[in-house]
């Protein structure tokens, strides 16, 4: 095979004239796009990046992300894409790990790279948005060669990017992801829809484009197609209900938070969402509280998936054609195998249908580990041998990795994860397991976000303790939420502590870092 970026030069040749990125007005056609991308491409050769150099990207979601992914494919080199949120400390370590030579960043962003340059290999920066004050760069616009540019060949294990996971324990790892591990999920994540991604749809890009699944399902899967992909640099429900409406978008894929943040709108009741034929959510569970708040606002249905970035990312999914099942992060995708295993990896045997009800039922008896494999699955972690190791098991003629999510199977062949292996509460003997209780928390109605977590007990070793939003105007105590948990859950499950506050410490995907409300 060839470079992966030859399946954006297909959707060239079929569907030139249409719409590849559209951005505050702006339509860009897939052959412009193709002219930017070898320009870019260009650009990099003539700064000395060889095949297999790395050029990081730290950028919110802009054209020149688009651009500059592509085109350091086209130049045979690796994609190292950044949080745009990060500060000189957290680059430091990404770039000094990755070895990138060349930086295209705002220009607001550039005094952070400018200050770890010494001690990392970064020669140039490549500026967006202008100039950047008193730092040796060059903007975008300027870096830019020809159009014209023989897309450097690359076979399907060569390296094409190499994202970092979010480092909630240690400094974050660099994920080795190839040229068909990327192809083959793009490629995969086309066919979720009903009908697959066809040429006519419209994306919405809300996910941030360092992130793996806002790079391969909704950027990478959107062009292969030959669809128009519509950015935002940050998240923002007003702003993405009002591009919905204005350009009758098709498609959008968010994390659950987004999803809680649309409904929670003052004006969500008028407005008109009833272009969008597909919705997916991944990145974490969706509470069903917040899922069918959304399908009752919008009529529209929500698909759950699963992935992790060392799966490029997706896995699971629930599908639009075939049917789903809410709570379950569906099926397994075409070419990838999953297992729930034992500490011994030995199979834990399949519910006879899913959902269960998890009051009637002993989590522990009918859950494991979600073990993977397949063409999307990482290489292993950049210059991390023991972590590689440690993240696979060898078995059947397969590469298993380690998902390190605890969860069960039906016979039907649906999974469902119930939580992190390291987010379970032990409480004096017993698990718990925070989704259970968050899932209970959205449903009643003065709470608007919610998190549980395990916090030291001298009695219990661990006891459960929830952090709570409060939902606009409402009038809820401690108490209240301690009670109202108690009638629905065993006892030891109810939150023993419950504080109140603003917000949720929550990643830029949406994520809630549960290592900071446990104080670790």
């Amino acid at each position: 095979m060839v470079n992966l970026v030859e399946n954006v030069a297909a959707a060239v040749d079929d569907h030139g004239d249409r719409t590849a990125v559209g951005f505050h007005g702006d339509e860009i056609p897939y052959s412009d796009l193709w002219g930017k991308t070898g320009a870019f491409a260009s650009a990099l050769a003539e700064a000395g990046v060889e095949p297999g150099d790395r050029v990081g990207l730290y950028l919110p979601n802009l054209p020149q992300f688009v651009v500059g992914f592509h085109g350091t494919l086209r130049a045979g080199g690796v994609v190292v894409p950044m949080n745009p949120q990060y500060k000189t400390r957290e680059i430091e370590h990404l770039l000094s790990d990755s070895g990138a030579s060349v930086v295209v960043c705002l220009a607001d962003l550039a005094p952070f790279v400018d200050a770890v340059r010494d001690d990392t290999d970064v020669e140039r920066v490549v500026t967006v948005g202008g100039d950047a004050d008193d730092v040796e760069s060059v903007t975008f616009e300027e870096f830019c060669g020809t159009p014209g540019f023989d897309t450097v060949a690359r076979g399907d294990d060569d390296l094409a990017c190499q994202p970092y996971t979010s480092g909630t324990t240690g400094q974050p790892k660099g994920v080795l992801l190839t040229h068909e591990n990327l192809r083959s999920n793009a490629e995969m994540s086309q066919s979720l829809p009903v009908d697959g991604v066809r040429p006519d749809d419209k994306q919405l890009g809300v996910l941030p484009l360092f992130h793996i699944y806002g790079m391969t399902v909704v950027m990478n899967a959107t062009l292969f197609a030959g669809a128009a992909y519509y950015p935002l640099p940050a998240w923002d429900a007003q702003e993405a209900f009002d591009l919905v409406e204005s350009e009758s978008l098709t498609m959008l894929h968010g994390v659950p938070a987004m999803y809680n943040d649309m409904v929670s709108q003052p004006d969500a009741d008028d407005r008109d969402l009833s272009s969008l034929r597909m919705c997916g959510v991944g990145g974490a569970g969706i509470p069903t509280e917040v899922l069918r708040q959304f399908e009752s606002l919008f009529d529209a249905e929500i698909y759950e998936g699963y992935g992790l970035t060392e799966t490029s990312p997706v896995t699971h999914f629930n599908s639009a054609s075939e049917g789903r099942r809410v709570g379950s992060i569906g099926r397994t995708l075409p070419g990838v195998d999953a297992r729930v295993v034992t500490d011994d990896f030995d199979d834990v045997d399949p519910v006879e249908a899913g959902p269960v009800d998890e009051s009637d039922v002993d989590l522990d008896d009918i859950t494991g580990e979600l073990v993977v494999a397949g063409p999307n699955v990482m290489r292993g972690y950049h210059n991390r041998p023991e972590a590689t190791e440690a993240a696979f098991t060898e078995a059947g003629g397969k590469r298993w990795f380690h998902t390190g999510d605890i969860g069960y199977h039906d016979e039907d062949g649906f999974y469902y994860v119930v939580d992190r292996e390291k987010h379970m509460i032990n409480t004096a003997g017993y698990n718990v397991y925070p989704r259970e209780v968050e899932e209970l928390l959205f449903e009643h109605d003065a709470v608007a976000d919610a998190a549980v977590v395990g916090v030291p007990d001298d009695r219990r070793g661990e006891t459960v303790k929830a952090y709570v939003v409060k939902a606009p105007g409402a009038a809820v105590t401690a108490d209240d939420i301690r009670e109202f948990c108690l009638q629905r859950l065993a006892e030891y499950k109810h939150p023993r502590e419950v504080e109140f506050v603003d917000e949720l410490p929550r990643t830029t995907t949406g994520k809630v870092q549960k290592f900071e409300l446990r104080g670790e």
